[in-house]
């Protein structure tokens, strides 16, 4: 049976079932998988020093011949392989401790390549050039080099496979197999932009002959990887642009009567942002649009009037959120924003009684509900709309592509608003929301202050708590996070809310309500606990992330943010965001004894900026895109080469030439290979 590049990795030589088994750790389970496997770093080991050169603390390659061989046990459970190589110029000795059977692989008289740092304290002590556990390669066939002598691939690695092993079986999938690589991408793009061949990029990354090589080897792969989401999201993006969609005529009584409502007026950032949906409600093609703007920016206002256009154009408004706490909220905000207009509105959630239920789900098909607040249970397949206009998503990360397609089908090409908090750098709305237009509110609400924010230590907890009895005492309220429900075995030094609830309820804070929410509480418990907060009967919230986005209580003033060394940037931030709602003075205090460096960064940047636009950044350059965006997001995943942090003129160029190749009818008959890829792209939306 001939070679292809989806057999099975175990049948490369050198791999084998066991092997194959441990490559699978790595998602390696096709040779094609293994090819596209790339070093995370390289070493350059190609420049050959020679050894009267070399200095204590350099690290540098030789080529030297073995002249002796020195082995002794020092002890039962301690040995010493000691072998002096010459290149006639000096002396240098390689060291390996407890490694005896590594006297099988040298010989006196033949040559080697040697790659190491020289040990600083064997020359003060006996002037002896050492270098302790080299790196070594047998000089028999000068092109076989693996391992020194050249620049050298440093790949991830699972427990059970090292670099030495991993190098040669890439080496020999690559001797064998590269041969069947088909070229992807059409013939003018890699002359216009003078791009390497599939093959000599594959080669380039995992064996390059210098760092041009790679680094040229390296672009042309990420432009690949970016030209195939482009393809993607642009071709959805024209799918749409060709269909006509529902064409809302402005309501400028209602639109007028809303605005001069609200007790304050929109920012010019909101005026412009209105404007830009407003025109495309207005036109006759489908709205896909997507609104960033920082936590507290006004996102909310903007969604209904939105709604309120598609409603008072006869239409059903949909509103969707991430849970169910975040679902309360906006129905509440919605139902006090339209108190004086006739729009029926509903709350439908996974925890809504059957009974209850059946009577909105009855409203909603026959028309008599105006607008519907949900979660995930608007998704399902018996929930019949009457005639939806516009669907809104918030915190549209924490559902994924395929959710927001189908929710979008439920109606007759209605518009679709997605809304985001977390903000997110262009180059990066460009890849995640290509087939989406961008809008962001860049601008907070006159009057609001910077949230002060401050790390302190464990051993400050009694001050910490001193300053909230203060504030406690002039009316304010306050929020505290906790990293677990309830202690655990594991994690002995991490505060719960279980166990810090009942260390302040009975002592610091008795004389004040204080409640405890998280996502076991049933959900008419939270729903009640949430009231009498907004109402102000509560003074002191204990909770776990539940509460991470949408609370908004302006009189809550105060975020305690316990183990904050054990959230993500992205996540402190939007705990922060539960402050600073109104115009009296909010505080964050973030408790830690953070010891790793990445965990103190985050702390550091948390205090000097509220800038949600650089700590996305931040967030991104800590923890790569990967992580910032979860696993719900089509394409991150398969960038393998690409970064979104550097390669803006590569994603650029990508988008230019994906809008060119989509001009034409006939690209995917042309470029079939680059169809496929964009096809594969498609199953896993």
């Amino acid at each position: 049976m001939a070679a292809q590049l989806a057999d099975e990795v175990q049948f490369i030589k050198g791999v084998g079932p066991r092997w194959s088994e441990r490559l699978a750790n790595l998602d390696i389970k096709t040779v094609a998988d293994l090819l596209y496997y790339f070093p995370r770093e390289y070493e350059d080991r190609s420049q050959i020093t020679e050894i009267r050169f070399a200095s204590p603390g350099q690290t540098a390659t030789f080529k030297a011949k073995v002249i002796k061989i020195d082995y002794h046990r020092i002890r039962n459970n301690f040995d010493i392989l000691k072998i002096s190589f010459s290149d006639d110029t000096g002396v240098i000795n390689g060291v390996w401790f407890n490694q005896s059977y590594l006297r099988d692989k040298f010989n006196e008289g033949e040559y080697y390549l040697l790659s190491g740092k020289i040990s600083e304290k064997n020359w003060r002590k006996y002037k002896s050039k050492d270098i302790n556990n080299p790196v070594y390669e047998k000089l028999t066939d000068q092109n076989s080099v693996l391992n020194t002598g050249r620049i050298v691939p440093v790949y991830p690695l699972t427990e059970g496979i090292n670099q030495r092993r991993l190098r040669k079986v890439i080496a020999n999938a690559l001797k064998k197999y590269l041969p069947l690589v088909k070229e992807i991408l059409p013939d003018y793009i890699l002359e216009k932009h003078k791009f390497p061949d599939l093959k000599t990029a594959i080669l380039g990354m995992h064996y390059p002959k210098n760092f041009t090589h790679q680094n040229r080897s390296r672009q042309r792969l990420a432009f690949q990887e970016f030209l195939i989401f482009q393809l993607y999201s642009l071709a959805e993006k024209k799918a749409m642009a060709a269909q006509t969609g529902i064409q809302h005529k402005y309501q400028e009584n209602q639109i007028n009567q809303f605005l001069a409502e609200l007790d304050f007026e929109l920012t010019s950032a909101q005026k412009r942002v209105w404007q830009e949906i407003r025109q495309d409600m207005e036109s006759n093609r489908i709205m896909a649009r997507l609104l960033q703007g920082d936590v507290g920016s006004g996102k909310t206002v903007i969604a209904a009037l939105s709604l309120l256009e598609t409603v008072a154009n006869g239409y059903q408004g949909i509103f969707m959120a991430p849970t169910e706490i975040l679902a309360e909220q906006h129905y509440l905000n919605f139902k006090e924003l339209f108190s004086d207009f006739a729009i029926n509105i509903e709350l439908i959630t996974g925890s809504l009684k059957a009974a209850a239920r059946k009577e909105v789900e009855s409203g909603i098909k026959d028309s008599t509900i105006d607008l519907i607040i949900g979660t995930h249970a608007l998704f399902q397949d018996k929930l019949e709309y009457y005639n939806p206009g516009l669907v809104v998503i918030d915190e549209q990360h924490r559902f994924g592509v395929e959710q927001r397609h189908t929710l979008k089908e439920k109606g007759n090409n209605p518009d679709l608003l997605i809304m985001t908090a977390t903000p997110i750098p262009r180059s990066m709305a460009m890849l995640l929301y290509g087939d989406l237009d961008l809008s962001i509110i860049d601008e907070l609400p006159p009057g609001r202050k910077r949230i002060a924010t401050f790390w302190r230590r464990k051993n400050r907890r009694k001050k910490i708590y001193q300053f909230l009895l203060t504030k406690l005492a002039a009316g304010r309220q306050i929020y505290i996070v906790c990293p677990l429900i309830e202690p655990s075995e594991e994690l002995p030094d991490l505060k719960s809310a279980e166990q810090l609830y009942q260390e302040l309820v009975k002592g610091i804070f008795n004389d004040y309500q204080v409640a405890l929410i998280h996502s076991s509480i049933k959900s008419a418990e939270k729903k009640e606990i949430m009231e009498k907060f907004r109402q102000g009967k509560i003074q002191v919230l204990i909770a776990t992330t539940v509460i991470e986005v949408g609370v908004d209580v302006s009189n809550a003033t105060i975020m305690v943010i316990e183990n904050a060394e054990r959230f993500g940037l992205a996540q402190l931030h939007q705990l922060r965001g539960r402050v600073g709602r109104g115009s009296k003075q909010s505080f964050c205090i973030l408790i830690s004894d953070a010891q790793g460096q990445e965990a103190k960064q985050r702390l550091d940047i948390m205090v000097k900026t509220n800038d949600g636009f650089k700590i996305a950044e931040a967030d991104l350059e800590l923890r790569g895109p990967g992580e910032f965006f979860g696993t719900r997001q089509h394409g991150i995943a398969d960038l393998k080469v690409a970064n979104l942090m550097t390669d803006h003129d590569l994603l650029a160029k990508s988008r230019q030439e994906a809008a060119a190749l989509l001009d034409n009818n006939n690209w995917q008959n042309k470029y079939p290979r680059l169809a496929e890829r964009v096809k594969k792209l498609e199953v896993k939306v």
